[in-house]
């Protein structure tokens, strides 16, 4: 059961769960406050806990709010879009054949029939970001469910507005964000491990935590960078 606090325009979200500590978020996009308490502990208590740390949020939220957000893709001749974290120019075609994509090191060339519309190139190119991840995103399971001693059942690749990715531990499987075709390869590859991390230990437990700097050590500085880079203004939108 969630309840809420509200100190005067901030308000969390507090849930308790078999943590010995409190465990305070704030999550982008938004500045969505989380507040994870012991089992048992009073609301008053959290609420005073929460007070404390009133500067502390008001901080992390700002931080998102001036954070960078990249305008939205027109899909048009010469305009800026990123792939594994590096910029390219996208060169559009126009010729009367099966709508492609093709990438070298400076251009990503979209080609598409001669009045295609804006939704038209978006999907194209939508589709292959999407084939894209299904090229690396296997190999990293497989990497990885060796050295957690886990199985993966079924990935899924989904457009996601809050979140780079979510785990069903009871069904065994994990979701991606399509938006991470966009960051480089090591963030996407911290995003699987923490997924995969929840099918050892289902919630953000201390335990979680201390698997996480057992096999991934780098994990807080992938967040942090995960979480400064440009916002997909289409995919995070309020």
């Amino acid at each position: 059961m969630t309840e809420t606090i509200r100190l005067g325009d901030v308000e969390i979200a507090v849930t308790r769960k078999a943590v010995k500590h409190v465990h305070l978020s704030v999550h982008p996009p938004a500045g969505n406050v989380t507040l994870v308490a012991p089992t048992g502990t009073r609301l008053e208590v959290a609420r005073a806990y929460a007070i404390t740390k009133l500067g502390w949020i008001r901080d992390q939220q700002a931080k998102l709010l001036a954070q960078a957000r990249e305008t939205p893709r027109q899909f048009i001749e010469r305009e800026s879009h990123t792939l594994w974290g590096r910029r390219y120019l996208l060169s559009v075609v126009e010729r009367d054949e099966k709508p492609s994509v093709k990438q070298d090191h400076r251009r990503i060339t979209l080609t598409v029939r001669p009045g295609s519309t804006q939704a038209k190139r978006e999907e194209v190119m939508a589709e292959w970001h999407r084939a894209l991840l299904h090229q690396v995103v296997p190999e990293l399971i497989e990497k990885w469910a060796t050295k957690l001693g886990v199985t993966v059942t079924r990935y899924y690749l989904q457009r996601m507005k809050t979140k780079w990715g979510g785990c069903n531990h009871r069904a065994g499987n994990i979701r991606l964000n399509t938006e991470l075709v966009k960051k480089p390869k090591d963030l996407l590859e911290y995003v699987v491990v923490h997924e995969m991390m929840h099918l050892v230990e289902p919630t953000h437990s201390e335990r979680f935590v201390a698997l996480l700097e057992q096999h991934y050590p780098t994990w807080r500085e992938a967040r942090a960078e995960l979480n400064e880079l440009p916002l997909g203004a289409e995919a995070w939108s309020e």
